[in-house]
């Protein structure tokens, strides 16, 4: 992997368990440079992928180091890929059936997820 290779990550620190998540991530993911942007903190980053806020608040966006915008499951995926100790997950969620349904299970999780800090009034 080239030393100029990088990835940025979009994601919501209003929602705890985002927060959590993410924060457990930083310092797993060193095969690469990775930017972490904080919609919360800068709600005008979603603007560099093209996204509404709300939308970005539910699911996990980033950029990957060919500058595709991925989201959800592929986003985690991509995280995976560049975090020496999880490039197992990268692995076995890419696998056809597997990702499909774990798509699917993100989706129902990060929708419910959203739901429950608009209802806690996290932002």
């Amino acid at each position: 992997m080239a030393d100029d290779e990088r990835i940025k990550v979009y994601y919501n620190s209003a929602c705890p368990v985002c927060k959590a998540g993410i924060e457990g991530q930083k310092g797993k993911t060193t095969a690469c440079q990775v930017e972490w942007a904080d919609v919360h903190q800068d709600n005008s980053a979603v603007e560099e992928i093209g996204e509404d806020l709300e939308y970005v608040r539910e699911r996990l966006h980033l950029l990957d180091e060919r500058g595709v915008k991925r989201m959800g499951m592929d986003a985690f995926i991509v995280l995976w890929r560049h975090s020496p100790r999880e490039r197992w997950k990268a692995r076995l969620f890419s696998l056809p059936l597997i990702h499909g349904l774990s798509q699917l299970a993100y989706k129902a999780f990060a929708r419910a997820l959203y739901r429950w800090n608009r209802a806690k009034h996290h932002w």
